[in-house]
């Protein structure tokens, strides 16, 4: 998988988009292929701002929450050292690309984007690792030590999930600057970790703020 692959993905959403090499401020040693705001020279179209809202290209932004759960697998490598992870809502495949890097025996993208993939297999190439991919939740191996997941819980109907992660693996890592309360005890608040998204989309300074937390699971 190569960058020019990834162009030609963002060019389906944004005519003038490309991806470049950057190294997001919250995980620094963690190059990846990320939307180049360079091209960005004066104002969106019409057409150009109507094809970004109605079909955004997610995988090409490193959220906040996705570089501080890369770090912090980065820094702590025994949560992941020697087990099976998978990613949930994978995007750029920033933690599963983390995830290889600090000793996953296999690290698992997942995201129902085939774009998605396609940046997660590009990013881990970049890296020097490999990372498996899955395109469904449902086609995701049975054997998982470890689930994680950054920023999945934008909308309130992927609540379930937090029970859903719970039954799929032994443990789960959360990464989330959307909710404050989770509703669900069992996710122990690990840290709270102040970030941006890479490239800067200066969101409301409270989604900056990402909040870490670990969850038993093997139900």
């Amino acid at each position: 998988m190569t960058p020019e692959h990834l162009n030609q993905h963002l060019r389906k959403t944004l005519s003038r988009g490309r991806v470049a090499e950057s190294a997001p401020a919250g995980c620094p040693n963690m190059p990846l292929y990320l939307f180049d705001p360079s091209v960005l020279e004066g104002p969106l179209s019409h057409d150009e701002a109507q094809a970004v809202v109605a079909e955004p290209a997610y995988w090409s932004f490193c959220w906040a929450s996705g570089q501080v759960l890369a770090q912090w697998i980065l820094d702590h490598p025994e949560l992941v050292e020697g087990k099976t992870v998978l990613d949930f809502g994978s995007g750029s495949g920033v933690v599963a690309v983390a995830s290889a890097r600090a000793g996953a025996a296999r690290s698992i993208a997942c995201d129902i984007d085939p774009a998605a993939l396609d940046a997660a297999a590009a990013n881990a190439k970049l890296n020097g690792v490999e990372v498996e991919l899955c395109d469904d939740w449902a086609n995701r191996p049975k054997d998982l030590d470890l689930v994680t997941a950054a920023d999945v819980l934008y909308d309130p109907e992927n609540r379930p999930l937090l029970a859903a992660f719970q039954r799929a693996a032994e443990q789960v890592l959360l990464a989330d600057s959307r909710v404050k309360d989770l509703g669900n005890k069992a996710y122990r608040l690990q840290g709270t970790v102040e970030a941006r998204t890479w490239p800067d989309l200066n969101e409301f300074e409270e989604f900056n703020k990402v909040r870490i937390y670990l969850a038993e699971g093997g139900w």
